[in-house]
Parts: C-alpha cells; structure tokens; sequence
C-alpha cells in the first residue's frame, strides 16, 4: 500500500507503465467536469472510475480485495477515511472471491488512515482495503468526489 500526494506522483512512474498512465490522467483531468461512471481509458486494462458519494461509518466498511487489478484511489474533494491490511491466507472470507467483479470481500480488522483532497492510495492484489469511511476533523459525513483507477496486474 502506498499513500501520497499527487504532486508527488512523477516517483511512482517506475512501478510500471499502467500506474505511470493512471497518475498522469489524474494529474492532467479536471474532474469537476466529468460526470460519474467508468471510463475505459485502455481497454479493460486501465480504466478510471469516477464517483461521488457521501463517506459511511466504520461499522458499515467493506473490506475488499483484487485478484487481476490494482487500485489507486484519488480523492479529487473532500476527505474520508481508508482501511488497510495485508492480505493473508488466514483471512475470514466475508463474501468468496468473484471473478466477474474481481473482487472479495473480508472479515478483518484493520488500520485506519486519512485520504484528504490531492492524495492517493495505491492497494496492490495483497492489499486489503476498506474506503469511502467517516473522517476529517472533526469526524463526519462528508461529500467526496473520488477517481479509481484500476490498472489491470493480470
């Protein structure tokens, strides 16, 4: 898992050629006019997801993981909170693994950190993960405006 700022991004191009484009089309897009839905940027294998949405209480997280993609959520407004922890094979499976929507779920604990406006999170295939949370300061719903970039690993 890796958590930054966007005008930071120019170090991660090295992690490969889809998370170099991914974070260019971040840093290039003015997001505020562009309606939400998902937008196939190189076929299958880099799309972006752009959504708004008001953050949940911690009691309502979903703790997720990829198999063929990985993430990197940009909050373009607002702040929430994420959740984080390393995949293991000793997880409690919440919901099993759907290879359609790539995407399983889990029941584990794990740390919280805040994703304020102009940072980004990278959760690779090992990374558990658990967005759109509660946070700020002081502690509350908030509207975000988020891009998910999935860039495809397998």
């Amino acid at each position: 898992m890796i958590l930054d700022r966007l005008e930071n991004a120019a170090m991660y191009r090295a992690l490969g050629p889809r998370i170099a484009d991914a974070l260019d089309y971040l840093r290039l897009t003015d997001f505020s006019k562009i309606a939400d839905g998902r937008y196939e940027l190189d076929g299958d294998r880099l799309v972006a997801i752009v959504q708004r949405y008001r953050t949940k209480p911690l009691a309502k997280a979903r703790w997720e993981a990829h198999r063929r993609y990985l993430d990197v959520q940009y909050v373009v407004q607002g702040v929430e909170r994420m959740g984080y922890a390393p995949l293991h094979d000793r997880m409690k499976v919440a919901q099993p693994y759907d290879a359609e929507k790539d995407l399983v779920f889990f029941d584990t604990p794990g740390d919280l950190f805040e994703v304020a406006a102009g940072s980004f999170a990278i959760f690779g295939p090992q990374d558990v993960h658990a967005p759109g949370l509660v946070g700020g300061s002081p502690p509350r719903v908030r509207d975000v405006l988020k891009v998910v970039m999935k860039c495809r690993v397998a």
